[in-house]
């Protein structure tokens, strides 16, 4: 990956560039975040008040490891409270992640190899990196202490690939929150 990541200009916009293999992933990767956060139709039998304000009739804790690292239990140790927490809550979670996810499938679809983000939308890249990461770290099976490729990893390997665009997502997202925060340095703007 060639991204230099996010940086400030000196106008205060954010910016990043992405050559287009770098475009198509994060809009591949994107658009899978998508239909595992989007929320389910309500179903028809459910409670149309309920349905309005997004209280789910049945939830439970998502099968699928990568979806429920998206949405956690909120009592490790009572299933029931976590579930009846869930009830309340993962719509408009699942909501909100959506609204991320498409803030940055339509940036990446109207901007050309240079992004340019207000600090609106930032924070929703930032939403998403993150949520990608996690989903990533699920399927590798990373921990909280941190990421390193197992030295004695195959060069064959089919997961290998997978690790280096987790990597390549922790420095988007570490240089965004960088940036946004005030961290990195300005550049100068560049010509249009």
């Amino acid at each position: 990956m060639s991204s230099y990541g996010f940086r400030r200009t000196l106008t205060g916009r954010i910016s990043a560039r992405f050559e287009e293999p770098e475009r198509s992933l994060l809009v591949n990767l994107t658009g899978q975040l998508v239909q595992m956060v989007e929320p389910p139709a309500p179903s028809e039998d459910q409670d149309p008040l309920a349905a309005m304000v997004g209280i789910e009739a049945d939830v439970s804790r998502p099968d699928d490891p990568a979806v429920a690292r998206l949405f956690p239990d909120a009592y490790l140790d009572d299933p029931t409270a976590s579930d009846d927490f869930r009830r309340y809550t993962e719509r408009s979670l699942r909501t909100a992640k959506l609204a991320n996810a498409r803030t940055v499938l339509d940036t990446l679809a109207t901007s050309g190899e240079k992004v340019t983000l207000a600090d609106g939308p930032a924070a929703a890249w930032l939403g998403t990196l993150n949520d990608l990461r996690l989903v990533l770290g699920s399927r590798l099976a990373i921990t909280d202490e941190g990421h390193q490729i197992p030295d004695d990893m195959d060069p064959d390997d089919p997961s290998l690939g997978l690790h280096h665009i987790y990597d390549w997502l922790t420095y988007l997202q570490e240089t965004l929150v960088q940036t946004m925060t005030g961290l990195v340095s300005e550049l100068p703007d560049e010509p249009r």
